[in-house]
This record gives C-alpha cells, structure tokens and sequence, in this order.
C-alpha cells in the first residue's frame, strides 16, 4: 500500500444490525480522520468496503457472513428483459449528472423517502444535517444522478466516483411512483453513466440473500461478488 501502510483500521463493537433486526452486527472501519482516506478509498472498494458519509466500513460479523459486497462489470453488462422494460416505461424520464449537494427539493424528497422507506426505523426524522453527513461527506469525490420527468424531481442517486470505478452510495427516490420501478432506473443509468466514463465497475453494496430489500442486486448480470479475498462470478458466491 506504499505511504498506506500504517493507515489504521478499528473493529467496533456490537451493534443492532441494520439488515436483520434480530441480530447484532460489527464492522471493520478505517479511521475517519486519517487525510490519506480519500486517496485510499478506491482500494478500500476493491477489498469489500463500503463508504457511509465520511466513514469506510465493511461488515465483520463473528457468527454471520450474509453480506456480500458484489459489483457489475460496467462493459459486460447488457440489460435483461425486464430492464429493458423499465427503461422503455420510464424512456420519458431525463437523467442529469449534478454536483453533490443539499437543496430545498432534494431534502424534502429524502425526507419523504424515508419516511416512506424507514417509518419509526432511526432514519425518518433526518433533516439537513444528516442528509449532508450521510449522503455528501467531507471528502468523497460525489455527484448526484437526478431523474426528473416534466421538471419533476424522482430520484436521486448518490454516486462516488473514482478513476476506474463508481459507486452507489444510496438512493432516494417519489415513494409515490414507486411502482416504476425508479430504484432499478438509477443502477440502469449510473451503469449508462460509468460506460459513457469507461469506468469498469459499479460497486452496488451489499447483497445479502433473501432479504426484500437488498436480494434485487442479483438480477444485474454478470454480476461480481467478494469472497473476502477476490472477486468471483456471482454465481459461485450464491452456490458456495
């Protein structure tokens, strides 16, 4: 790692999961106050990791591996019928790369979403603050994917960038016009987005199976998954 050796990397303790509510959780996390992070992220991506506002975690449960960081191959990717559904219903709908940042409508979208999305779940009373610390950080090279129709403002994708890959940070999005299906609209342009920018991947998080929110990352094919220590096709991920 060069000048990254010594960067330090803590486990925390024991914390209610956020998947399985059942469950407790720790992760590995990088210190957040450490100036080398940013240079560092795009590696800490290729090693599971995941960035949550200013912070780099990745899932380091003692009993419980259900997470499964995976990306898409940005040059494979071909959409499969459904997909191509999607986009052909939602071909009204405008996609714009913007700088990231927090606006009047963009606040009161999330806010809806969440409490929509997360009703009494810790997250529904966010208000500018917490959507400036979670979604933009202090440091991440971010830009916002808007998705409006008729000057109407849908969704938001959050999307870290780097030289060679992007990531999806979050989505937000009219709990309203759910039923469009807008949060597999945002992975189809961010995946139009990082081809146009000849990125090689798209890292989507975590895939944990039979989860109801999080299960849908499988049907982007072909579809990588980290084993903790490389990236295998996800098909042996899901028969290991």
């Amino acid at each position: 790692m060069g000048n990254n050796d010594n960067l330090r990397l803590f486990h925390t303790g024991e914390h209610a999961c956020g998947y399985w509510p059942e469950r407790t959780a720790r992760d590995l996390v990088f210190d957040p106050r450490d100036e080398r992070l940013p240079a560092f992220y795009p590696q800490a991506l290729q090693w599971g990791f995941r960035r949550s506002g200013d912070i780099v975690y990745r899932p380091h449960c003692q009993h419980c591996r259900a997470c499964v960081a995976v990306r898409i191959p940005v040059e494979a990717f071909a959409p499969n019928r459904s997909q191509r559904r999607n986009l052909a219903r939602n071909a009204a709908i405008e996609a714009r790369v913007l700088p990231a940042g927090r606006d009047d409508e963009r606040l009161a979208l999330y806010r809806r979403y969440l409490k929509s999305r997360h009703p009494a779940g810790g997250m529904d009373d966010h208000g500018a603050h917490e959507f400036d610390q979670f979604l933009v950080g202090s440091w991440a090279n971010t830009r916002f994917l808007e998705l409006r129709e008729a000057g109407r403002l849908l969704a938001v994708a959050v999307t870290d960038i780097d030289a060679l890959a992007m990531s999806a940070v979050y989505t937000f999005y009219e709990p309203d016009q759910a039923s469009r299906g807008l949060g597999t609209l945002s992975i189809l342009k961010q995946l139009e987005w990082a081809k146009r920018e000849r990125r090689r991947h798209l890292y989507l998080g975590y895939w944990i199976a039979g989860h109801d929110k999080m299960d849908y990352k499988r049907n982007f094919r072909p579809l990588e998954g980290f084993d903790g220590r490389r990236w295998r096709p996800f098909d042996a991920i899901e028969s290991a």
